[in-house]
């Protein structure tokens, strides 16, 4: 099994930081696109960050200049600095993994749970 475990949400003040974490643990073989999503109240969940095994990422545009993903392979996590926040950027963050295991050789996504992020004006 895979397990996704975020950290890092809470209550921030418009133009304050926070950092998010998601640690993968399981019986991994490899680990490739992993990426952060959130979904507001009401709309649809949608992409935030994606970041590949080699590095290069991506961004939505809403993001782009204020959001940071990177990832630590040797700990199996990866991150997102959130900078410049906005109330609009309030939402549930889910980070996402495509995971190789022995089961899945071709790889399977899984989800964390989950960790909310508030931005009060």
């Amino acid at each position: 099994q895979v397990q996704l475990v975020e950290s890092g949400g809470g209550l921030v003040q418009a133009g304050g930081s926070l950092r998010l974490s998601c640690v993968v643990s399981g019986k991994i073989v490899s680990i490739n696109t992993m990426g952060w999503y959130r979904q507001a109240p009401g709309k649809q969940r949608e992409l935030v960050a994606s970041i590949i095994s080699g590095g290069s990422t991506g961004y939505a545009d809403s993001v782009k200049g204020r959001f940071t993903i990177s990832r630590d392979n040797a700990k199996n996590t990866v991150y997102l600095q959130m900078n410049s926040l906005k109330p609009e950027d309030t939402a549930v963050y889910y980070c996402a993994a495509l995971v190789v295991t022995t089961n899945s050789p071709a790889g399977a996504t899984y989800w964390g749970q989950g960790t909310q992020v508030t931005v009060s004006s």
